[in-house]
């Protein structure tokens, strides 16, 4: 598939069959693809827990999630045969930037002007999106609620240190449900693109 159609195909999906594996191949190329990722000084601080057997899924759901009236969204997305949680570390960029090369020592967190592990880890989760679109997959990138991270952690038994950014739900998507935030539509190029500077100092508001 061309990479234009590939954007233009791409959404999240939230219904999948759960009749039909993800192939192991295709798993194991997501994985790679993730592995493409840029990282700050090649770093790499992430790591992929893969959730492919239905009783790792179901623990996930169970120790992460609790569907209330409002959540249908949820209930289809249990459907999906494969999770992929993607998780950061910054110890790794802390030590890294503490190397001769790089110098930072004193390993200060206030140095960096955005957790880039953060970040890095999702430009991997965004490359496993885009590899299942082109593949013929329908995934979705979503978060873990706050107050569930330490079940979620300890029921997977993750280091102390790797902390989960989000969740990929993959599978061969079936009729979907629109997400209502769609009717939103897409802000005007103009508003969210600005060239050679935001504004001139006369078209700042005044106090």
């Amino acid at each position: 598939m061309e990479f234009d159609e590939v954007l233009r195909k791409r959404r999240m999906v939230r219904t999948y069959d759960p009749d039909r594996p993800v192939p192991p191949e295709l798993v194991d190329k997501l994985i790679k693809h993730a592995l493409r990722a840029p990282s700050a000084g090649f770093s790499q601080g992430w790591g992929f827990l893969v959730l492919r057997q239905p009783a790792d899924r179901e623990r996930y759901w169970a120790v992460t999630a609790a569907p209330g009236p409002g959540d249908a969204w949820l209930t289809r997305m249990r459907t999906a045969p494969l999770i992929i949680v993607a998780l950061s570390n910054k110890s790794a960029y802390l030590d890294r930037y503490a190397q001769a090369d790089k110098g930072w020592t004193d390993r200060d967190e206030a140095r960096w002007p955005v957790p880039y592990w953060d970040v890095d880890t999702g430009f991997a989760a965004l490359l496993m999106h885009l590899t299942a679109v082109n593949e013929g997959l329908g995934s979705l990138f979503f978060g873990l609620p706050a107050e569930r991270i330490g079940a979620f952690q300890e029921a997977f038994g993750i280091p102390e240190e790797y902390s989960p950014v989000g969740a990929l739900a993959v599978g061969y998507p079936v009729a979907d449900k629109r997400s209502p935030s769609l009717r939103r539509g897409h802000r005007p190029v103009d508003e969210v693109v600005h060239h050679g500077r935001w504004m001139t100092p006369e078209d700042a508001p005044r106090a």
